[in-house]
């Protein structure tokens, strides 16, 4: 009786790049002020848009008590290290970009 064959694990892991990923520096504070406000501008956008109609009766302290529990940690748990991710994934392509074009240029002077 025929078996079906499954890759084993040690034949799935020769399959990916061995090679780390390459460190990337820590964005500078501008860099950090710029991400924090992009996240936070979006997500009081969409929170207001979205939950504003609901709490426009509210007074103003404890409708912004309802807004900032929803976007703080939406911003700090999720929204900004997706961002910083983002950052760093761009940072090695162009990287990654770069080395090619070093190498492609160096192999053709021989």
């Amino acid at each position: 009786m025929p078996t079906a064959t499954t890759p084993t694990a040690s034949a799935t892991l020769s399959a990916t790049p061995t090679s780390p990923a390459q460190p990337v520096p820590p964005p500078s504070a501008h860099m950090r002020v710029l991400l924090t406000w992009l996240a936070v501008f979006t997500a009081l956008t969409l929170v207001q848009l979205a939950i504003g109609p609901y709490v426009a009766g509210f007074p103003t302290l404890l409708r912004t008590l309802v807004i900032t529990g929803v976007v703080v940690p939406a911003v700090v748990y999720a929204l900004v290290p997706n961002l910083l991710k983002v950052r760093a994934a761009a940072l090695r392509r162009r990287r990654r970009g770069r080395c090619r074009a070093l190498l492609g240029s160096r192999s053709g002077r021989r």
